[in-house]
């Protein structure tokens, strides 16, 4: 089928002509990794009005156009709601006119459009995460993490003003993802009296030695009283009341630029897919609709719905109801707000539930960026509900020697943007040690454990429940958190760590992308890790545009290398010479790194040359990117609270004792939702000769790669998302699972 490009956006639609293109495969090539819109993209007044309308619904039907696809915000989408509405209308008046025959009004009588969210406010509602959001958090980030540096060394504070005029999700995720001091946002003003609330806590932060003070303000904050709070106000005030030295950052556009994250390179491509897929199954009578991505799950949501319910969002603000704004806002959003409440201010001891239970936490396996943040929540959380936390350093084998410690509220500041393993992590596995720890749990009277790590922790665990019987110090809750740059661990789609990952391939691989087209003629083959667990490899390969990835679970022999080869070689008589190829690396045993590269090398003989790249433990380290911090930091305080649940529950005649399948738990994101699941259920879904669960998710997602890379194969659409209403929910069941 014939696709064409509206440049300029509905400007475009208006003024026809040029404006509308048909579009080739090679004429897309190479934008994966370009960061704003290559077709541009332009506020249109007079779209607003019925003659622009009337003038697009003419250069449409011109063009034979019947199918819209529009990526926006919610203006746009709103807009194109409206034009859906008034189409056929439209076109009776272009007949009446003489502007069109009949013959044309029956032909095109029908207007198809699916829409995409792309907005870095991520301010629509019944989409979790809207196209831009993610790569928006990486901006911001990183001039935390800059800023971070240089106030550490000054005593300073920072005001920072992040966008969101009406929505205050990046504001909110960014205070998460950084540990923020305080953070103002429209949805959710401050209560009457915040300025002395705000002054004493950044006060007492100098006291404990804290050097960094970061407030973050969205551009549209405002108080109880709808008054704006600017950045400047907050300033003045830290500064007449503390006598702080402090600092304002506008990041303003910064935040719309760049090159787009891993996560949003492979959300849109997947959303892309899904609303080819919803073009293609529309009928007069199903209503527009919007593609979008609900925890893991792909869902089509009518147009309509949503843009009533983001304005409804915005007459509760106007109207003083704060608490329905945020939860029409959504689970996700909602879920934000209560963690960062919950972590960011510590309650006087005074204050705080005594229930003397002892709970430790730690690390096991490799290290995966955004662990630190998993530990802290846990920490925080833990005080919060009243336990005693202790901290155990070096895994299992650290945990036989002893080293274990108190550790407090304090203790993990500034641990959410460090990469690495604070505590120290080790792959050893608890079975040899299991006489050791007990005597470590019976004389530190640990009651419940807190593992976070890879496919080592969940093994660790199984081990420790079957030694339940010999032992009864392991007769208590434990719970585990998968963190792993490999996401190879049953019962979770998403481990800590893999988006961290994916990103330094994916960044890697720009890299290497952009010198091969300076040389032309080039292919690279990059090897990543992840054991037996192919996801990496193939994700990589999807945000970084490669031609192929090898993985251990889809097999592959000679003549599909053979293949590979002859289409890289067809590729190199178009513009686009260069090529990419990502191994898994342990796809094949005999087919190496170093034995692709040399087929390759042969095979493409006066047509390309070959390099190789290994990237390696590159790829465990860095720091966490926001989508890690934000998900570990969730995640570890959702099982902080599960901890807390089960020790009230298993709590009989002044002791601790938990021995059945479901105090032992791996809490992972299941598809939309977070579960508990026994860890001993999940036995069944697991290979354990290659560490990796019996059925992935994201292989699915396999044919996406190979179409994009030009190969013909056919795309299963039977996990295509089905068109659902918008869901409004009470407050309390934000807690459920929403991540």
């Amino acid at each position: 089928s014939e696709i064409l490009v509206l440049f300029q956006g509905y400007q475009g639609m208006v003024d026809g002509g040029d404006n509308i293109v048909e579009v080739s495969w090679e004429s897309v090539s190479s934008i994966l990794q370009v960061g704003g819109t290559v077709i541009g993209s332009a506020r249109c007044k007079s779209f607003r009005t019925r003659e622009g309308r009337l003038q697009a619904a003419y250069n449409l039907v011109q063009r034979g156009i019947t199918n819209l696809c529009v990526i926006g915000g919610d203006g746009s989408l709103t807009g194109a709601n409206l034009f859906r509405e008034e189409w056929s209308g439209l076109l009776e008046e272009l007949a009446q006119k003489g502007k069109i025959d009949e013959e044309a009004v029956k032909k095109y009588a029908y207007l198809n459009i699916v829409g995409m969210v792309g907005s870095i406010d991520n301010d629509f509602c019944g989409t979790d995460m809207t196209i831009g959001t993610d790569s928006a958090l990486h901006r911001i980030i990183e001039v935390v993490d800059a800023i971070m540096t240089t106030a550490q060394s000054h005593q300073r504070t920072f005001v920072l003003e992040v966008m969101g005029r009406h929505c205050g999700y990046l504001a909110l995720v960014s205070a998460l993802a950084c540990g923020a001091d305080w953070v103002f946002i429209p949805e959710y003003p401050p209560e009457e009296g915040w300025e002395d609330t705000m002054c004493v806590k950044l006060s007492e932060n100098r006291a404990r030695k804290k050097r960094l003070n970061i407030i973050i303000v969205a551009e549209g904050a405002i108080d109880c009283h709808n008054k704006p709070i600017t950045s400047e106000k907050v300033k003045d005030l830290v500064v007449q009341r503390l006598g702080f030295d402090t600092r304002v950052t506008i990041l303003g556009h910064v935040q719309r630029g760049g090159t787009p994250s891993a996560f949003d390179r492979i959300l849109a491509s997947r959303m892309g897919v899904e609303a080819v897929l919803a073009l293609l199954e529309a009928t007069p009578a199903t209503p527009a609709c919007v593609v979008s991505l609900s925890g893991n799950q792909a869902v089509r949501l009518p147009l309509m719905e949503c843009v009533q319910m983001t304005q409804e969002v915005q007459k509760a603000m106007d109207e003083g109801r704060f608490i329905e704004a945020v939860s029409l806002r959504g689970r996700s959003f909602e879920n934000n707000l209560n963690t960062y409440k919950l972590l960011s201010h510590k309650k006087p001891d005074a204050e705080l539930p005594k229930t003397n239970f002892n709970v430790a936490v730690l690390n096991v396996g490799a290290p995966a960026a955004g662990m630190n943040a998993a530990v802290r929540a846990a920490v925080r959380v833990g005080i919060t509900e009243g336990h005693k936390m202790f901290a155990v350093i070096d895994g299992f084998e650290g945990f036989a020697r002893g080293k274990i410690k108190e550790i407090s509220w304090g203790d993990v500041g500034g641990w959410t943007g460090q990469g690495g393993s604070i505590l120290g992590t080790k792959r050893t596995l608890p079975a040899k040690y299991l006489e050791k720890i007990a005597d470590q749990m019976r004389t530190n009277n640990i009651n419940a454990l807190m593992v976070i790590g890879g496919f080592e922790a969940y093994l660790g665990l199984l081990e420790l429940s079957a030694a339940r019987e010999k032992y009864d110090e392991f007769c208590v809750p434990m719970v585990m958190v998968p963190a792993t740059v490999s996401n190879n661990v049953p019962g979770s789609d998403f481990s800590i760590g893999a988006d961290t990952a994916l990103n330094t391939i994916t960044d890697t691989c720009d890299r290497i992308k952009q010198s091969a087209s300076g040389t032309k003629r080039r292919v690279f083959i990059i090897e990543t890790m992840g054991g037996y667990c192919g996801y990496l490899a193939n994700m990589g390969a999807l945000a970084a545009g490669a031609d192929a990835a090898y993985i251990f679970e889809e097999q592959f022999d000679i003549r599909e290398l053979q293949a590979n080869v002859e289409h890289l070689t067809e590729k190199m008589k178009t513009s686009i010479q260069r090529g990419l190829v990502l191994r898994n690396e342990n796809c094949n045993e005999n087919y190496t790194t170093d034995f692709i590269y040399q087929l390759y090398s042969e095979e493409g003989k006066g047509v390309f040359d070959c390099r190789k790249n290994v990237l390696g433990h590159m790829q465990q380290g860095g720091a966490p990117s926001p989508f890690d911090r934000n998900f570990g930091t969730k995640i570890s305080a959702k099982a902080m609270q599960w901890i807390s649940k089960k020790l009230k529950e298993t709590y009989r005649k002044g002791k601790v004792f938990a021995n059945t399948d479901d105090s032992v738990c791996l809490l992972g994101m299941r598809r939309r939702n977070l579960v508990f699941q026994p860890v001993a259920e999940l036995k069944n879904e697991t290979d354990f000769v290659h560490r990796i669960p019996k059925e992935q998710w994201w292989l699915k997602l396999r044919p996406l790669m190979k179409i994009l890379a030009k190969y013909k194969t056919s795309y299963d659409v039977s996990d295509s998302g089905q068109l659902e209403h918008v869901a409004m929910h009470t407050p309390k069941e934000a807690e459920t699972g929403a991540i």
